[in-house]
């Protein structure tokens, strides 16, 4: 990419997730933390069941409202040229060409839900059971430690669980193999075409730079909506 697109190259679609990345986590945590009790099922208190359903329901509807971005971002990476076009020129491009429906800015959207929505599942529903059950420690700076521990590890298992359908996301939204063919369509019948012609590993594929941004950025953000929250709490509430 380097010597073929320069150093700019790196950061293509780089203004897609910033503009969503605030609204994303928003939907996500007030989802989050209002479905909660619906999930509780009459228990006093919420169960791992709580938290996974919770999760699921947080991060489909976040999806809802991120695949339009991501469908940009996709594009803008996939683009190869050194001349980058801005992220409303491709924008514009794919509703010119393609319109708003599934064909055009919210194609792929049941793959990003899948995506989300697992992650999601796995990622509260892991942090917030094993910090409920392994031990706090009076010491602030271990306690900080414990839980980002906890948060690094919930994101990883969370990137092992859900990558095959980012792997059918990416394949969806991006280039076909063919121009002017369109070759995966389905979210499953992508993984299906995939699993049969690359084999199983191919659905794993991008899974280690997939950890190492949302391994830390899972621990990174959880803590500091927990940090944030409650201080609001404390001293607003």
């Amino acid at each position: 990419m380097y010597r073929h697109e320069g150093i700019s190259s790196y950061w293509k679609g780089i203004m897609p997730p910033i503009l969503a990345e605030t609204p994303k986590r928003a939907i996500k945590f007030l989802v989050f933390e209002q479905t909660k009790p619906l999930f509780q099922f009459g228990s006093p208190t919420p169960t791992p069941l709580t938290f996974s359903l919770a999760g699921l329901t947080a991060g489909t509807l976040e999806a809802i409202a991120v695949n339009p971005f991501e469908v940009v971002k996709v594009a803008q990476q996939a683009d190869r040229q050194k001349k980058m076009l801005s992220t409303f020129a491709v924008a514009k491009g794919i509703i010119q060409r393609d319109g708003l429906g599934f064909s055009g800015l919210n194609k792929g959207i049941t793959a990003t839900m899948g995506r989300n929505g697992v992650f999601n599942m796995v990622y509260f529903g892991f942090y917030h059971s094993v910090k409920n059950v392994v031990p706090e420690y009076k010491e602030s700076h271990l306690e900080f430690l414990r839980k980002v521990a906890i948060g690094f590890l919930a994101g990883t298992l969370a990137c092992f669980v859900n990558i095959p359908f980012d792997v059918a996301k990416s394949r969806i939204q991006g280039p076909q193999p063919v121009p002017g063919q369109i070759k995966y369509r389905g979210t499953f019948s992508s993984m299906g075409i995939v699993y049969r012609e690359e084999g199983f590993r191919a659905l794993y594929k991008g899974l280690v730079p997939k950890i190492m941004r949302l391994g830390p950025g899972g621990a990174i953000l959880l803590l500091v909506f927990e940090y944030s929250y409650d201080y609001l709490l404390h001293n607003y509430s």
